[in-house]
């Protein structure tokens, strides 16, 4: 097994890791769900209805996740892994990140309903402390794993070659395409949505969560509180308008750093933290 040892990562994860991480990625993902729209009755019988809390559509969601830990592991060994998850303790950002990730973020929701016109006929969607205690454990371990993989391993992979605003731009049309599957399926939450207003919300979702993560100097653990704070089931329904707002809040975001998100310096492009917990960047 290797060591792990940072200092060779650049040569072990290039950019060719990254055809792998894209096959693991859609093969687990849209192989579930494609057997359950090509063989609807025949899944359904083995493993029941497919929902948004089924087993396998976490193991869907999980795809990124699982291909990132694979190639890591694969190429650097354990020791590498667990330097790689140390990532998920970095919380150091500046106080205007946490603000909009704790205010900032809800304000969207609630903005979008009351345009939508929702915000005060819908009722709150639990009946009880059990099930929203329930319903935030499983947003806490679904959508937000997927950040091990989207900016945990591709974003800084992608910022060796692009500026971020074009890394950025990338993952997000991906990972909006990878979703496409989830909108053809009855029982996930993605079937009462329309595809395009999401698939343009996922490239200005990335283009924020991109200068977030470059701020936290490679944090996990902010860009996964970020995605938490968009499937948040507190929030009321505001789709497709808070998609609006947010495509609004990255052209202001992407305009207040256009110096950073234009240019490579100070962009993270190391996956595995040195023995100190530093990151490389971009070039100078």
């Amino acid at each position: 097994m290797k060591t792990g040892d940072s200092a060779t990562e650049g040569k072990q994860i290039t950019a060719k890791s990254l055809v792998p991480f894209l096959i693991m990625t859609f093969g687990i993902a849209w192989g579930i769900l494609a057997l359950y729209i090509l063989l609807t009755d025949q899944m359904t019988a083995i493993f029941g209805q497919l929902t948004g809390d089924h087993p396998l559509f976490f193991l869907a969601v999980y795809a990124p996740a699982i291909a990132a830990f694979i190639i890591i592991l694969h190429k650097t060994g354990v020791g590498g892994l667990q330097r790689y998850l140390t990532r998920l303790l970095l919380w150091r950002c500046s106080r205007y990140w946490y603000a909009f990730l704790l205010i900032g973020l809800p304000l969207v929701f609630y903005m979008g309903s009351a345009w939508k016109g929702t915000l005060f006929s819908d009722p709150f969607p639990f009946s009880s402390a059990g099930a929203l205690v329930t319903a935030l454990l499983l947003g806490i371990i679904k959508g937000p794993v997927e950040e091990f993989g989207w900016r945990g391993f591709a974003q800084p992979v992608l910022q060796r070659t692009f500026a971020p605003v074009w890394a950025a731009s990338i993952i997000g049309i991906v990972w909006g395409f990878w979703h496409l599957p989830a909108f053809l399926l009855s029982g996930t939450q993605q079937s009462a949505w329309s595809f395009g207003p999401f698939f343009a919300g996922t490239i200005a979702i990335s283009l924020i969560m991109t200068q977030l993560f470059n701020a936290s100097r490679g944090s996990i653990l902010l860009s996964a509180l970020m995605h938490f704070q968009l499937m948040n089931p507190i929030w009321p329904d505001a789709q497709p308008y808070d998609t609006y707002i947010l495509i609004v809040v990255a052209v202001i975001v992407v305009g207040l750093n256009r110096t950073r998100m234009f240019s490579r310096a100070g962009s993270v492009t190391q996956i595995i933290p040195d023995a100190e917990g530093d990151v490389a960047t971009g070039d100078q």
